[in-house]
């Protein structure tokens, strides 16, 4: 469902050229768990930026479904973005002055669904991942391990056939980072959400099928 083909990404910064990935192909299958992993400086995240059509590679191929999307214009990408995937931020990116249930149901606003549809929806997913009774809270109200759990039921709404997430665990103790990763394992076989997420904890290979790693933008055979 997803594959990219000799892809590349240089950051131009005055003179200097960084390479932030250099000629890097991969495949995705639907209902995969597939860890991104590599050391801080890898090109993890830029990766993941790259597959979630965040930003655009330099060179090389990204097919979505049997769609080449480096030829898409700013505006199909953005459409597919947010109908296609779901994308998950190591900082939670919620919005303070919104509840729970706000912060949810505010992507299915986007697509101009029914108030009534897009709202139940948001209450069910946050059922889904057990802050159903913490519905009305504002990200102040709750723990940095409940925030990303709205981060998720967030990225769920438009019922996105892949998940990126960027780090999930990065800024939670070990036990909230543990009921993240199940829950994501969790969302991938009771909804069918194939998954992509970055992490450069050994620990979290636990949690994937399928591996990609990376060393200064390059692929390599293993975590080194």
């Amino acid at each position: 469902m997803l594959s990219v083909e000799n892809l590349s990404k240089i950051y131009k910064m005055g003179n200097v050229e960084v390479k932030a990935l250099v000629d890097v192909s991969l495949a995705i299958d639907e209902g995969d768990i597939t860890c991104i992993m590599g050391k801080s400086g890898s090109g993890k995240s830029t990766l993941l930026r790259q597959l979630g059509l965040i930003d655009r590679p330099s060179s090389g191929h990204i097919i979505l479904d049997g769609r080449d999307a480096t030829k898409l214009s700013d505006g199909a990408r953005s459409k597919l973005r947010l109908t296609y995937l779901g994308y998950i931020f190591q900082e939670f990116a919620l919005i303070s002055e919104l509840s729970a249930h706000e912060n949810v149901y505010l992507p299915g606003m986007m697509l101009g669904n029914k108030a009534v549809d897009y709202r139940n929806k948001a209450r069910e997913l946050l059922e889904v991942v057990g802050l159903g009774k913490r519905i009305n809270h504002k990200p102040r109200e709750l723990s940095g391990g409940e925030q990303q759990r709205v981060a998720i039921a967030r990225a769920l709404i438009n019922s996105p056939r892949i998940l990126f997430a960027d780090e999930p665990c990065a800024n939670l103790d070990t036990k909230s980072s543990e009921l993240i990763m199940g829950t994501l394992v969790r969302l991938n076989k009771e909804l069918s959400v194939t998954i992509v997420f970055v992490s450069h904890d050994p620990d979290d290979k636990a949690y994937a099928n399928k591996f990609i790693f990376l060393k200064d933008g390059r692929q390599v055979p293993e975590y080194i």
